[in-house]
């Protein structure tokens, strides 16, 4: 996989970290900060081992710190998997 979507992103934080009950993942979230849809550092944190793991990147801690939402995450985690495939 050269890249993860928002569907892949929110599968996977429901996978790792649940789902605040009241909040939508399937809206418009890309904008939302993790807090404001239920998930802290720790939820984020976890999520970044899945994906790390899973498809065989090393994402920046400093980076993952500093992406306070989905937009900013996936971005991170593509330009990541850009990278490991050489695009």
């Amino acid at each position: 996989m050269n890249r993860l979507e928002l569907t892949d992103l929110t599968a996977l934080l429901r996978e790792c970290a649940g789902e605040e009950e009241g909040v939508d993942l399937d809206g418009d979230i890309l904008d939302v900060p993790f807090g404001e849809l239920g998930y802290d550092s720790l939820a984020v944190l976890q999520t970044t081992g899945r994906i790390e793991r899973d498809f065989e990147v090393l994402l920046d801690e400093e980076a993952v710190d500093e992406a306070e939402t989905p937009r900013a995450y996936l971005e991170l985690i593509n330009r990541a998997l850009s990278e490991r495939a050489g695009v």
